[in-house]
């Protein structure tokens, strides 16, 4: 509740004048901007990940593991890094219109800055949420269920559309929402590519005036919607269970095989894969070279990855730990008290990044000065930020597990938390394990916190980046950048290799 506190003390500090001033015209049409592209961002993730998900825990879809794992890598580019390797690719005089000059004689290519630009740049950096959290979903789904839906003569795809896309309801309304929330966050694409929203309205507030009290209104603000985005994600649940009547114990599913369909489902991962990562990569690459060509000097930041590496395994390992019994308590004991907690979670992947570190500054500098510049206040920071993408998939593992396995549990002389720990945590596995993989990824790349949080000289790979592409040295930007994505494979790849089928 912290950055609450402080935007509600630093907003109100104003009297009734920051009223005047968050009703104006301007402030009603960027709040409708931010919900077009919120809406349509979140739309077209699900559109993209679903399938993916799908194929790579349903079928015998060649190389499936490796396929989840590079289209999960495209949550570690940051959104700035992503708006210039945009506007330098498919600008009116990017990459792009120079291959086209000399063949086809295209001397300018469409715009890409506005809306358009914002929306594909946002979606293909945010569909992995939720593809990481429906693979959560189909792997927790009881297999008798669809495999008894075959038995009564369905096919696979109406087994598909009328017991297996209900069942994943939680695992996309989870991954929807950290798609609107993320988007409804976003500073570095939009700013990029021009598209005033909430966020970089924000930011302008932050940075340009000395008053920061109309951007902590401006945020107070971007609280509530989030709230309202996160109500429409609660309104979808309705009441519906997500777990077997039985008690059966879980069991690989069956393969479905793809026959025909094989090189079609290859073409569509190869197709998303090469627009959210390869692409991206190859223009990162070719400003490496170009950079050596030109005499470029490059340092190879290997303190920065190991930084990188340890503050992100610690701050995943600490959120996932936290977002436990927020999850444990909204799905075994729903109420008042345990859904005023759920909704508080998802307040720090709303609200800007810059927002959520002046309030531990504030907080820190005023009670709590030894703890300030520590490594420790900075995981504070990252678990308050990254609560909401743990606690999705955790919860989404949990709405799957029948509460009868733990009265069984109990039933047999167990505690209730030594029923929880060896009971349901090991079922849940495919949600902590995501929700783990997804703060990682989050982490890797965070800036503004890190900026001003960290501890003196504890520099990470997002810093090395923003310190050289803030300088417009893009060469030497996208060697990091390239490191930052590789750092990022390593672990992702283990996590999904001891992933169960």
């Amino acid at each position: 509740m912290l950055p609450l506190i402080y935007l509600v003390v630093r907003t109100f500090d104003a009297g009734g004048d920051i009223w005047d001033l968050l009703f104006r015209q301007r402030i009603g049409t960027v709040l409708l901007r931010t919900i077009l592209l919120v809406v349509t961002v979140t739309g077209a993730s699900i559109f993209l990940a679903v399938p993916i998900a799908w194929l790579t825990t349903r079928t015998d879809l060649p190389l499936r593991r490796v396929w989840v794992v590079l289209s999960a890598l495209p949550l570690v580019i940051p959104s700035y890094v992503a708006g210039f390797i945009v506007i330098a690719a498919l600008g009116p005089r990017g990459m792009l219109q120079q291959a086209l000059d000399g063949p086809f004689g295209i001397d300018r290519l469409p715009d890409i800055h506005g809306f358009v630009g914002a929306l594909l740049t946002l979606t293909f950096l945010s569909f992995p949420y939720v593809v990481l959290t429906v693979r959560a979903a189909l792997l927790r789904i009881d297999p008798a269920l669809e495999e008894s839906s075959r038995i009564l003569g369905r096919g696979n795809w109406t087994t598909f559309f009328s017991v297996t896309l209900p069942m994943l309801r939680p695992g996309i309304a989870a991954g929807g929402l950290l798609v609107a929330l993320y988007t409804l966050s976003d500073f570095g694409a939009v700013s990029l590519l021009r598209y005033e929203t909430f966020t970089w309205a924000i930011f302008i507030q932050y940075e340009s005036a000395l008053d920061r009290t109309l951007g902590a209104g401006m945020s107070l603000s971007l609280v509530i919607l989030a709230l309202a985005i996160v109500g429409l994600e609660l309104f979808s649940r309705g009441r519906a269970r997500y777990y077997s009547s039985t008690t059966s114990i879980s069991r690989p599913t069956s393969t479905i095989r793809l026959g025909r369909w094989k090189w079609p489902a290859l073409a569509l991962c190869g197709i998303h894969v090469a627009v959210s990562l390869v692409a991206p990569m190859s223009v990162l690459v070719y400003w490496v070279v170009r950079g050596i060509s030109a005499g470029e000097p490059f340092n190879l930041v290997w303190t920065a990855v190991g930084n990188s590496v340890y503050v992100a395994a610690l701050a995943a390992t600490a959120t996932v730990i936290a977002a436990l019994p927020v999850a444990a308590l909204s799905v075994r004991y729903p109420g008042v008290f345990s859904g005023f907690l759920e909704r508080l979670s998802y307040i720090g992947f709303a609200l800007p990044g810059i927002a959520i570190a002046l309030s531990l500054v504030f907080f820190g500098a005023r009670y709590a000065p030894p703890l300030y510049q520590t490594t420790g206040f900075l995981l504070l920071a990252y678990v308050v930020l990254y609560l909401s993408p743990a606690l999705g998939a955790v919860r989404t593992s949990l709405l799957q597990i029948s509460p009868r396995i733990e009265e069984a549990a109990r039933g047999l002389g167990n505690s209730p938390l030594r029923a929880f720990s060896s009971v349901t945590l090991p079922v849940a596995r495919p949600g902590l394990m995501a929700g783990w993989a997804l703060v990682f990824l989050l982490v890797m790349k965070e800036l503004p916190a890190t900026l001003i949080l960290s501890p003196i000289g504890f520099n990470t790979l997002a810093t090395s980046i923003w310190s050289n592409a803030s300088e417009a040295f893009f060469a030497r930007a996208a060697l990091p950048a390239l490191l930052l994505i590789a750092a990022s494979a390593v672990p992702l790849a283990f996590l999904m290799l001891r992933e169960r089928r």
